[in-house]
């Protein structure tokens, strides 16, 4: 079945807000910008020296379009003349993915594919055309209909003279040149459907349709603008905690006074997973010297980090849910950190004037302890404490003379403690080493309690659980064993020494490629180009060794077990990669990629087994989001979380589409424990789904079900009920053991918990109990985003949903519980059109199917049928909306009173 054919088709529509009463008519021009390309079905365009303008001012307009930033080219490019059309792409991509677009007219441009599809397409005509190819990842995932779903470690490298998707700021200077609402394919003219690519006249050489037909995929992550100029800006540097993406342009379903040039996304959440059958894409070609990204906090950044594993790979090696690694960035000296337990592995750095050196995360994994020092260089340092968040609040200074290389320790008492030493320089000398001293020093709520020093001797390695056992580095490998001090490695050189966290006292360090490791592996080696083990005693065990062409430094036991985190050092000297090294296997996996990478630290949450084996498999149980799914099933997955943690509570569930989500605040309800599990996107068939199979069965408290009827929506039967459920592990898992209807096996619950994605939507729902609270707007213009007579097209499916609601008010009377049918206010301004609202029907067909709604509230007694919407004629001001069809938060509050009066009716 096609994923969202017909539900994409109204949903993920374009809002924009400015008048095409600026565009121009140049169709019988020459624009001077534009020539002839030596690539078959390019444009050059001549940009070099010359600026655009991106976003704007208009205070009507998205938060993440204004203001104004200036973006400057110092290249020339090339551009496609039109998109790439349906049959191309399905020509390249069917041998190679097996992906073929369903599509009317070969000549239609290619849509309803996701970002990650546009870039395969674009690797693989690179190839063919005999260039290397601008997009590199480590795997890639695919939906039962072989579109691309995700591109683990995908990394973009615009230095490569090859093709690829054009920037935004390419986009918007070729669009800025011919922009012409009145010459583009959109919702008066269009017919509602795509059109052949340039089947409209343009001036000579100008590229075709980057106003209409369709929406275009460009190459940026989403990032916000600043106030400045920009030379060669490619966007931000990643996708933030979401994974937002730049869609540019408008389509076939785009009324023309609502299209503008600085818009740059849908009114829905964008992300590379993203598909809809009005957005394409169009290649660009050439290499962007230079290339600038923009970070969230306004900094300009020459150069990223790009991370090269995916959350779901760090787990299958972490063997945990939580885990988080932070490093040092050695081009800003700031502290960075990625939290793969958010289900994204976006990097976030924390700007500080603060040099920060060796990092550590708390065995909590909720800070990180700093120092201002760096191994083997004596002199003055000082220790931070700081939070793990983006802002790296709760930054708190330890007052010592001087404390360096900062490691956590929890002693037996439960005391966390930081171990540092005085100095960590050159220990090769004797006296000097002695000078120094190793301290620990209590730290709780927030604070350093009085530090004690332990020995003398700059032991800044780690210091076993029970105290034996103290190693360190920097020059020669030094042991305190049982209060007495001594020299491993035959005294030969060696540093990054770390002594492993499991209890088994193994030390870990890199060499020079002296003799004794020489001896030990059989062969001879450069410095730093193994890995080193010694056991208690310090004799050698084991050795793994570093891939061609690199170096080890940097090298850390992580907080659990056998894995060790490190960094890779080039021929040239640079840190380029973080790998995770499996010392059991001696397996390697590369995390991040970047300039200069030191100083990782790996912190893995203490998992024990959260169930039996032989009863539950954990890939699938669960596991109701995976990586590079939309932000629809990231939403669900926290509702479900929410769901099954609370099935001894719950006494109102309720379930529908993103009216509901933002409509109805749980923790205003006094009539019972309430759920919130609306989420964006949806069919009245999933919403019941999720009351069907999970509330009706094990929601023992259960009084009440409500459901939003979206009845302009009710073109649609089972379309997005197959997208939500049809491919996601956890849901599959419980549709193939009935949804546990018989019993909830040993363990279900702590794996849904564990399984829980603690990214975005789990900040934005989890405490909410699934309420989504959004500013108050106004219910702007009643725009009708699907032709309204669509019933007579499709004259089934409202009897079809009718039907579907009838079936599930009868089995819910079964249960003794009642069903609450909201039909939620919109935008009053539809009573002065033909549509009942956003997405139709007819006001004629509306109020049939409000009759039918009426005689089922009549013919059955645990039906009630709450119309908050009376054709338009309700009392939800301006101010309680947020746009055309949703409550703001004060709207909400208005609507969970009556709800929450109707329900204490009910006996």
């Amino acid at each position: 079945m096609k994923r969202l054919t017909l539900y994409l088709s109204y949903l993920f529509v374009m809002l924009f807000g400015v008048s095409c009463s600026n565009s121009v008519d140049v169709s019988s021009t020459k624009i001077s910008e534009f020539s002839q390309d030596t690539y078959p079905g390019m444009v050059r365009v001549k940009a070099n020296g010359k600026m655009i303008s991106l976003g704007t001012n208009e205070l009507a307009a998205k938060a993440n379009e204004r203001p104004v930033m200036r973006a400057n080219f110092s290249y020339d490019f090339s551009i496609g003349k039109h998109e790439v059309t349906c049959a191309d792409f399905s020509e390249l991509m069917k041998p190679l993915t097996g992906l073929t677009l369903a599509c009317d007219q070969d000549s239609l441009p290619a849509s309803d594919l996701t970002y990650y599809d546009a870039i395969l397409y674009i690797n693989a005509y690179s190839k063919a055309e005999n260039l290397d190819t601008a997009y590199t990842y480590v795997k890639a995932s695919f939906d039962a209909e072989k579109h691309c779903t995700n591109l683990e470690g995908f990394a973009f490298h615009p230095e490569v003279e090859t093709y690829r998707l054009p920037t935004e700021a390419e986009w918007v200077y070729v669009a800025s040149r011919n922009w012409n609402v009145k010459k583009s394919w959109h919702a008066e003219n269009s017919d509602y459907k795509l059109h052949p690519v340039c089947s409209i006249e343009m001036p000579e050489n100008a590229p075709c349709d980057m106003v209409g037909n369709v929406m275009e995929w460009v190459n940026d992550w989403l990032g916000n603008f600043r106030d400045t100029s920009v030379t060669n800006y490619v966007g931000a540097p990643d996708g933030g905690a979401l994974g937002l993406r730049v869609v540019k342009g408008a389509s076939f379903r785009n009324a023309g006074n609502s299209i503008a040039l600085y818009s740059r996304g849908d009114v829905y959440t964008v992300t590379s997973a993203t598909r809809a059958n009005y957005v394409g894409f169009r290649m660009a070609l050439g290499a962007i010297p230079d290339a600038v990204w923009l970070s969230s906090s306004g900094n300009v950044i020459a150069s990223r980090v790009l991370p090269l594993a995916g959350a779901s790979t760090v787990r299958s090696l972490t063997g945990s849910f939580e885990t988080k690694l932070a490093f040092r960035n050695d081009i800003t000296g700031n502290l960075a950190f990625v939290d793969y337990s958010g289900g994204t592995n976006s990097v976030t750095e924390i700007a500080d004037t603060l040099d920060v050196y060796h990092p550590e995360i708390s065995p909590d994994g909720k800070r990180v302890a700093f120092c201002t020092g760096l191994e083997g260089v004596s002199g003055k340092s000082t220790l931070y404490v700081r939070d793990l968040n983006g802002q790296g609040t709760g930054l708190v200074k330890l007052d010592v003379e001087s404390a360096a290389i900062p490691r956590w320790r929890v002693l037996e008492n439960g005391d966390t403690v930081i171990v540092f030493v005085t100095d960590a320089g050159n220990n090769k000398n004797e006296s000097a080493f002695k000078s120094a001293s190793t301290w620990q020093v209590k730290f709780a709520e927030g604070k350093f309690a009085k530090p004690e020093k332990l020995f003398d001797g700059a032991y800044h390695g780690g210091i076993s659980d029970d105290g034996s056992l103290a190693v360190t580095g920097a020059r020669i490998l030094r042991a305190h064993v049982s209060n007495r001090d001594t020299v491993w490695y035959n005294g030969e050189q060696a540093c990054n020494v770390s002594l492993s966290k499991d209890g088994s006292k193994r030390t870990l360090f890199l060499d020079f490629g002296g003799k004794t490791g020489r001896e030990f592996v059989g062969e001879n080696y450069g410095t730093h180009e193994r890995l080193f083990v010694v056991d208690a005693q310090g004799n050698l065990i084991q050795s793994v060794a570093a891939p061609s062409g690199y170096s080890f430094d940097h090298s850390e036991w992580a907080s659990n077990g056998d894995l060790v985190v490190a960094t890779l050092t080039s021929a040239n000297g640079a840190h380029q990669k973080v790998v995770l090294v499996n010392m059991a296997d001696s397996s390697m996996t590369e995390l991040l990629e970047g300039d200069e990478l030191w100083h990782p630290s790996l912190w893995v949450a203490e998992n024990g087994p959260v169930t039996e084996k032989s009863l539950l498999n954990l890939d699938s149980a669960g596991v109701y989001y995976v990586e590079g799914q939309s932000w629809d099933h990231q939403v669900m997955g926290v509702k479900m979380g929410l769901f099954w943690e609370n099935i001894n509570r719950i006494e109102i569930l309720c379930v529908g589409s993103s009216r509901i989500e933002d409509g109805i605040i749980a923790l205003n309800m006094s009539s019972g424990v309430a759920l919130n599990m609306g989420h964006p996107g949806n069919d009245l068939n999933a919403a019941l789904y999720v009351a069907e199979n999970y509330g009706l069965p094990h929601l023992a408290k259960l009084k009440a079900v409500v459901v939003s009827l979206d009845i302009d929506l009710w073109q649609v039967t089972t379309e997005y009920t197959q997208e939500m459920f049809g491919w996601t592990p956890g849901f599959v898992y419980d549709a193939d053991h009935q949804f546990w209807k018989d019993e909830i096996p040993y363990g279900f619950i702590d794996a849904v918990r564990n399984a829980m994605v603690m990214g975005e939507a789990y900040k934005t729902y989890y405490e909410s109990m699934g309420f989504a609270a959004n500013q108050s707007g106004s219910w702007g213009s009643p725009d009708v985003e699907k032709d309204s007579t669509w019933q007579y097209v499709l004259p089934t499916a409202i009897e079809w949903n009718l039907e579907r609601l009838k079936s599930f008010v009868e089995k819910a009377k079964e249960k003794n519980v009642a069903v609450v049918g909201i039909i939620f206010p919109q935008n009053p301004g539809y009573r002065n059109t033909g549509a009942w609202g956003r997405y139709g029907p007819t006001r004629t067909v509306a109020k049939k199917t409000l009759k039918s709604l009426e005689q089922l509230e009549a013919s059955h007694s645990n039906f009630i049928l709450l119309n908050e919407n009376k054709m338009g004629n309700h009392d939800y001001s301006d101010e309680m909306a947020i746009n055309t069809d949703h409550l703001s938060e004060l709207g909400a509050r208005q609507l969970t009173e009556r709800l929450d009066s109707l329900l204490r009716t009910l006996k």
